[in-house]
């Protein structure tokens, strides 16, 4: 806490009730007059929301690529870019959730970037620390409309699944945040009960991973840690209601304050280790499985996570057990808080009702060592590459949680 830099990014947030209304003036803030729209099947197909900014763009709508599938495959982002090519476009707007959002990153990325892919995105060389390039390009100014809460509503990163290869793709470029985002009341509701509970127990699991570091944090990051988890533990039970819009509206909130964590100099991924090996072997296994979900897989993940790492990390297990309502404020030996917490958190996701094992998902036992190597390529979670010091038990975890 005696030193800490602050980064504050611009961005405008539309939330409530016919929030998408004012999408226009977005674009006149820009002078945009051709506007490309990416989005998803579901979000094309099973709602009118291209109907609405159809109709509230009128002549500078100038085209939409709606194929962009799970996880953000490369090709149908390369797809996008040549359509959004085509149309000569000068804004993006992307209308769903994670998937999307990345997506339209990259294609703001590769509309402006003429080196090759491979030259674009992260690279791990055989020894020390992950590089990302420097993109130096201007970007095409992004919209992103929401469909469900989640924390990639306004990051410089971005995650492909590469069909080509077993790797995640990994860009980043600070000039792809977006201009603005919307929480459109109605917008959110579009949301299938299933994505905005998946979405959400994602937001949710960082929030809990958050408050196992508080006490150290900088104090712009205490207030954001300790907003997220309140307002995420109030949204969680009600996601599903396909009538509560505030709830869903929560989630974002929660996810945006998580975001601005992370500007005010909080390192998300670097907290302790239950957060970072979690996350690197649940992005490994969405990745690998078609059927895997972030949310459903990090909490399937936290309770074995906890109880193989928890002694690397005492405090932070401490911390989240007192966030749970589980451990003590005045125990000083925390040598059984792993149990106590791994079984916590494990009755809280069951009670969400995730799925209790890997297996349940769709993820085969001879699959786990390709996840566990797969996570030792993941920048945010590793950026110093030193999991890769304990395979045996990222293997374990697996394992416990299969």
């Amino acid at each position: 806490m005696d030193r800490f830099t602050s980064v504050a990014y611009p961005v405008r947030v539309h939330a409530g009730k016919d929030a998408l209304n004012l999408l226009p003036a977005e674009l006149d803030r820009v002078e945009a007059c051709r506007a490309f729209v990416i989005c998803g099947r579901s979000v094309a197909e099973k709602t009118d929301l291209i109907d609405r900014i159809r109709a509230l763009l009128g002549h500078r709508f100038a085209g939409l690529y709606s194929r962009i599938g799970k996880d953000a495959p490369l090709s149908d982002v390369q797809e996008a870019v040549e359509a959004a090519r085509d149309c000569q476009a000068d804004i993006l707007i992307a209308v769903g959730a994670g998937s999307v959002i990345k997506a339209t990153r990259v294609v703001a990325i590769l509309l402006a970037e003429s080196d090759a892919v491979d030259r674009l995105v992260t690279h791990y060389p055989a020894e020390g620390s992950a590089v990302s390039p420097r993109l130096h390009a201007p970007k095409l100014p992004i919209v992103n409309i929401l469909t469900a809460g989640t924390s990639a509503q306004n990051r410089a990163g971005s995650a492909l699944k590469n069909q080509h290869g077993s790797y995640r793709l990994e860009f980043f470029d600070p000039k792809t945040r977006p201009l603005s985002v919307f929480w459109d009341a109605d917008a959110l509701l579009t949301a299938p009960p299933s994505l905005a509970l998946s979405t959400g127990v994602a937001v949710y699991w960082r929030a809990l991973m958050n408050m196992g570091a508080v006490e150290h944090a900088n104090p712009l990051v205490q207030g954001s840690r300790k907003q997220a988890f309140f307002l995420a533990r109030r949204a969680i039970d009600s996601l599903t209601d396909t009538a509560d819009s505030q709830a869903r509206i929560d989630i974002c909130a929660a996810a945006l304050l998580q975001n601005r964590d992370e500007d005010d100099g909080g390192r998300p991924f670097d907290v302790h280790w239950i957060a970072k090996v979690v996350y690197a072997l649940a992005a490994a296994t969405f990745n690998l499985v078609e059927d895997v979900d972030q949310g459903s897989a990090s909490a399937i993940l936290t309770g074995p996570t906890v109880r193989r790492f928890g002694h690397m990390c005492p405090q932070a297990i401490a911390e989240m057990g007192k966030a749970l309502h589980v451990w003590p404020e005045d125990r000083g030996d925390q040598s059984g808080a792993p149990q106590v917490v791994g079984e916590a958190v494990d009755r809280e996701f069951g009670g969400m009702g995730i799925p209790g094992r890997l297996r349940d998902l769709g993820v085969r036992n001879e699959q786990i060592a390709e996840i566990v190597t797969l996570s030792l390529r993941n920048f945010n979670a590793d950026r110093e590459r030193r999991l890769a010091n304990h395979r045996d038990l990222l293997s374990a975890v697996m394992h416990d949680a299969w």
